[in-house]
């Protein structure tokens, strides 16, 4: 059971291809919502169950009808890996052993506020597989659980064989702005990067506002392409399997992208890679954060929702040229 958000979900899927590939026998049922779908149905045999937590499964009543269904697949285990109200609920109407995520809250809690403790906390990823061995299973994550390249419709083929340049992604929102660039930054860094030998950049964002953003970024742009809001969210998926490198901030897309072992290259602002949400199998040298000196208090929250007076523009400092510097010798890797 895993119902948002999108990274989050993402990062479940290393951890089911690590038991998959373990134990090939057990069948694998996810829960979440119906958009999360084309996500986790990438995984080989698993099967999709839809959490319409705004529809028919909203409310305890709603729950009792989704536990029903649940119960009709007689699970021999259910893990829950996000622990929340809903989660809470619906495991306690489940016929099965019940197995929860431990999200370290105390701990993440002590990291950012707390200056004496700034230290890397377990990835999500491990939290996740934490949760199923308490099952009787004994998996480990190796860093090579990505996976294969979705088909791509022919519209979209075209796009990524092109004419023999690199494809960089680059998705400049976050959910929060403390976790972005600024517009001022972006422009800057889109200036930049279309000056880049050989390369075309794909633009990745979600929502109506972050879609007439990334359009009129790409306006006059002959090596922009604007993928938001042009086709599907499969299609998307497609596309990104595909990229050469992917710049995100600490955001949804770059959770996915390194899915299909993509390099991910992360702009970080009042968040923090120590905090266990950098992306699945991407080194250190790959999450770019400001200075510390400058900005001693990041990470100011875990999600990226908490505005301290001064480190509104924090992922600012993160200069154009280390970007570029990053993203050419991951180019060349």
């Amino acid at each position: 059971m895993r119902l948002s958000a999108m990274g989050d979900v993402a990062l479940c899927v290393p951890v089911l291809l690590a038991l998959q590939r373990k134990y090939p026998e057990t069948e694998l049922i996810a829960l979440s919502r119906k958009r999360f779908q084309p996500i986790l149905s990438q995984v080989p045999g698993l099967t999709f169950l839809t959490a319409e937590v705004e529809g028919q499964h909203k409310g305890i009543l709603g729950l009792y009808k989704l536990a029903k269904k649940i119960n009709l697949l007689e699970p021999d285990a259910a893990v829950d890996l996000h622990n929340v109200l809903r989660t809470k609920l619906l495991r306690n109407l489940i016929k099965a052993p019940v197995s929860i995520i431990d999200k370290g809250r105390s701990e993440k809690r002590r990291l950012v506020n707390d200056p004496n403790f700034f230290q890397a906390l377990p990835h999500t990823s491990e939290r996740y597989l934490d949760a199923i061995n308490q099952m009787g299973y004994h998996v480990q994550l190796e860093g090579n659980e990505f996976l294969p390249k979705p088909r791509m419709t022919d519209s979209l083929k075209i796009l990524s064989t092109g004419d023999g340049r690199r494809w960089v992604g680059l998705a400049p929102f976050a959910a929060h702005e403390t976790k972005a660039l600024t517009q001022t930054r972006i422009r800057e860094l889109l200036t930049a990067l279309v000056e880049l030998e050989n390369v075309c950049l794909l633009l990745f964002g979600g929502g109506k506002k972050e879609t007439a953003q990334l359009k009129e970024l790409a306006k006059g742009l002959d090596n922009v392409v604007n993928i938001a809001g042009t086709t599907s969210f499969e299609n998307e998926l497609a596309l990104l399997s595909r990229l050469d490198v992917m710049i995100a901030m600490d955001s949804g897309n770059g959770h996915l992208a390194a899915l299909y072992g993509v390099p991910v290259l992360t702009i970080w602002g009042n968040t923090h890679p120590y905090a266990g949400f950098a992306p699945y199998a991407q080194p250190a040298t790959h999450q770019l954060i400001p200075n510390l000196d400058n900005y001693p208090l990041v990470p100011t929250s875990i999600f990226g929702n908490k505005v301290i007076a001064g480190y509104e523009n924090a992922a600012d400092s993160i200069s154009n040229d280390s970007i570029i510097s990053k993203v050419k010798e991951l180019l060349q890797g």
